[in-house]
C-alpha cells in the first residue's frame, strides 16, 4: 500500500491506498507547530491507517519549499529546515518523498481531467494560497519551489503578499466569517476580485491552457464563478486570451491523491 499524508497549516490527512488507487482508510488530526510532535502523531497515525499492512511507500506532503527531504520554509506552521523526511525514514523502511502540497495537489487534478493539457496552473485557496504548475501531466523540477502565495502585489494602495489578502484566513479576519458561511454575493464579488489580482499577474508569466481552483475556498467555487472571470478579463491585457477556469474535482482532498499519484510515479520510474 502507499500512504499519503497532507500536512496542512490546520490540519493533517494520513491515508493507505492499495496500488490501485482505491483509498483504504484515512484519519485527520490538527497539525502541530511542533516538529517533533508532527513527527509522532505522523508516525502513530501512518500505523494506524497502515493496519498491519506492508507499506510500499510513503509520500508527505507539506505546505512551503522542500529540497530533498527537507521542508525548508513552511510559513504558515513556522517551519524552517525541518527534516521531516529524514526524521520519518528512520521508522519506517521503506522508500520516502516529500513535496509540496499544492504541487501535488494540481498533480491529481490535471490527471483528473478528461485530456491532460499541456500546461496546468492550480491554485489552492485555503488557509494560505498555494500554486502548482503541472506540464503535460507531471511536476516540473522548474517549478517545484514557486511560492505564488507570496508574491508582492499592490492592493488597497500598498504592497502586500498575496495571500495576506486573498486566503482563507485574510477572508475569516475580514468578515468575520467562514466561507462556508457566506452567501452575500457582494462579499464573494470581494474575494473573486483578490484571487483575480493574483491570477492576472501568473496568467502572462505561465499562459496556461486551464487553471484549476482548489482549497477549502475552492469548495464554495460555484458562489464567485462568474465574478472571477469578469475580474480576470477586467484585469488581463486583451492580446492574452483567459483561459478555461474549472474548479477542482477534489477541492480538499486532492493533496492526498496527489501524493499517491506522486509516489507512484516515483516507485514506477
Amino acid at each position: 500500500m502507499i500512504i499519503a499524508v497532507d500536512t496542512g497549516g490546520t490540519k493533517t490527512l494520513v491515508a493507505a491506498f492499495g496500488r490501485n488507487g482505491k483509498l483504504l482508510r484515512s484519519q485527520k488530526f490538527p497539525t502541530p507547530r511542533d516538529g517533533q510532535e508532527y513527527i509522532e502523531l505522523v508516525s502513530t497515525t501512518i500505523l494506524s491507517v497502515a493496519d498491519d499492512g506492508e507499506i510500499d511507500a510513503i509520500s508527505v506532503a507539506v505546505p512551503g519549499m522542500v529540497k530533498g527531504l527537507v521542508a525548508l520554509w513552511c510559513p504558515n506552521l513556522g517551519w524552517k529546515n525541518f527534516a521531516v523526511g529524514t526524521q520519518l525514514k528512520k521508522r519506517f523502511r521503506c522508500p520516502l518523498f516529500v513535496e509540496n502540497d499544492a504541487n501535488l495537489a494540481g498533480l491529481a487534478e490535471t490527471r483528473a481531467l478528461p485530456k491532460v493539457p499541456e500546461t496546468c496552473l492550480y491554485v489552492t485557496v485555503s488557509t494560505g494560497i498555494g500554486t502548482g504548475i503541472i506540464v503535460e501531466g507531471k511536476l516540473h523540477p522548474a517549478f517545484n519551489n514557486s511560492e505564488s502565495g507570496h508574491m508582492v502585489l499592490e492592493y488597497d494602495g500598498r504592497m502586500r503578499e498575496w495571500e495576506s489578502f486573498a486566503s482563507g484566513r485574510a477572508i475569516k479576519s475580514t468578515h468575520d466569517s467562514y466561507a462556508r458561511d457566506i452567501h452575500d454575493k457582494h462579499i464573494w464579488n470581494q474575494i473573486a476580485d483578490k484571487i483575480s489580482r493574483g491570477l492576472a499577474a501568473l496568467l502572462p508569466l505561465f499562459n496556461p491552457e486551464i487553471i484549476i481552483i482548489g482549497g477549502s475556498i475552492g469548495t464554495y467555487y460555484n458562489r464567485y464563478d462568474e465574478a472571477l472571470r469578469k475580474h480576470l478579463q477586467r484585469y488581463m491585457s486583451p492580446h492574452l486570451p483567459t483561459p478555461e477556469i474549472r474548479q477542482a474535482v477534489h477541492p480538499e482532498e486532492a493533496v492526498i491523491y496527489g501524493c499517491y499519484y506522486y509516489a507512484l510515479d516515483q516507485l514506477n520510474s
